[in-house]
């Protein structure tokens, strides 16, 4: 990993464009605050995004959109489609079994990214997520479980990088990687939790338990994520009841990668 300090007026601009690209209609008011951007460097940041191309005001009213040149930034990416297709029957056959959502996440710089998930295959869900949307890592039950399963070198690095972003970066989960017991109690359950995520599109609203998906020779593949209501049952509940079926569908999707 690269070391030194971000171009901060970069990080602002593709948080905005993330914003964007994940609302893909959003009035600007709502654009500087999902990227929690600064109102005043939203509007010139999306000024430039329109004269690029990048994205669009809609005709008819003051929103946002991207535009189909946002297809041309992941022209260089290999996905993953292995990882992808071996979960999917899994993640399928457990949310037919539990009736809650769970997405498959890897992890990209500050963020986890959803590869998959079955939102589409339940009620039980206030919004649809799609492969590309991203969590913050310090903010997710994905993100903690994947930086409490990395070795401890690469996990440092991450942190060393997030915390040159303070105003983006929870510095308290920081703290308690490092100079707490976060990581080894996460290892010993084999699960992390995070109640009432914020980062959804209805912040507070939902809760999270996931896994790791470990491979032998790969490391940490990714991370498996079950999502629920916040106010159908407490974590120690949803823990009880989900945790096991959970861990259960982490290893066998490991073990159809073997």
């Amino acid at each position: 990993m690269e070391k030194g300090v971000p171009i901060r007026s970069l990080s602002r601009g593709l948080a905005v464009l993330q914003a964007i690209n994940r609302g893909r209609s959003l009035s600007m008011m709502e654009i500087a605050r999902s990227s929690d951007v600064p109102y005043p460097t939203a509007c010139r940041i999306v000024q430039t995004l329109l004269h690029e191309g990048i994205i669009e005001r809609e005709p008819s009213r003051k929103r946002y959109r991207p535009t189909a040149l946002v297809q041309t930034l992941a022209h260089g990416f290999q996905g993953d489609a292995e990882l992808v297709a071996a979960a999917r029957p899994y993640i399928e056959a457990l949310t037919r079994k539990v009736a809650w959502p769970v997405s498959l996440a890897t992890h990209v710089g500050h963020s986890m990214v959803i590869r998959d998930s079955t939102h589409a295959l339940t009620a039980l869900t206030f919004n649809q997520y799609y492969p590309g949307y991203a969590m913050p890592v310090l903010e997710s039950a994905a993100g903690l479980a994947y930086l409490s399963f990395i070795p401890a070198e690469s996990r440092q690095l991450i942190l060393a990088t997030l915390k040159l972003l303070p105003q983006q970066t929870n510095m308290h989960v920081v703290d308690l990687f490092e100079n707490g017991s976060l990581a080894d109690d996460i290892v010993r359950d084999g699960y992390a939790t995070r109640g009432f995520n914020r980062f959804t599109r209805n912040p507070g609203k939902t809760s999270s338990i996931a896994v790791p998906l470990l491979s032998g020779k790969d490391g940490v593949r990714g991370t498996l994520s079950l999502i629920f209501f916040s106010s159908s049952a407490s974590m120690s509940m949803a823990v009880k009841q989900f945790a096991n079926p959970l861990k259960e569908c982490a290893a066998a999707i490991a073990d159809s990668l073997r």
